[in-house]
């Protein structure tokens, strides 16, 4: 893992254990919720939905953090689908999701946390690197 020097993280947030291996890396957060088969162009993995504050974004190989999940059970083969074509975020960080999300992130193999102590959507900004153990049920981040 590419942790930056620097010593410790500037934050630390806990909550419940969530799934998946430890992943670092950038953070892309968004004030709004996230449907992966709504939001995202899954030929090209960005955000397509004008609406949407991280319209025109690339997913891929970021740590995304939104306040909400949202979406139906479409979800599941999206991420999946993104994932098999290397286009899929690092990692799924929300201050609260649904069995829904939970479930496309384990049929992706994805790591996910939730419930996060303070709310992850608020504390963590777009380019903190961010280190997600859902193991620990943490998140650690460095300020960019």
């Amino acid at each position: 893992m590419n942790v930056p020097s620097g010593g410790a993280p500037a934050l630390v947030r806990c909550g419940p254990r969530g799934y998946g291996p430890t992943v670092a890396g950038p953070a892309l957060v968004s004030a709004q919720g996230f449907s992966a088969r709504y939001d995202v162009d899954r030929d090209r993995g960005v955000f397509s939905r004008a609406a949407h504050d991280l319209f025109g974004r690339s997913l891929a190989g970021q740590v995304l953090v939104f306040p909400t999940a949202k979406g139906g059970v479409a979800t599941a083969w999206m991420l999946r689908d993104l994932r098999s074509r290397g286009l899929a975020p690092l990692a799924l960080v929300f201050d609260r999701t649904n069995p829904v999300m939970v479930q496309g992130a384990v049929l992706a193999g994805l790591p996910i946390v939730h419930r996060l102590t303070p709310a992850p959507s608020t504390a963590i900004h777009t380019g903190d690197w961010v280190e997600v153990d859902p193991t620990a049920g943490e998140v650690r981040v460095w300020r960019a």
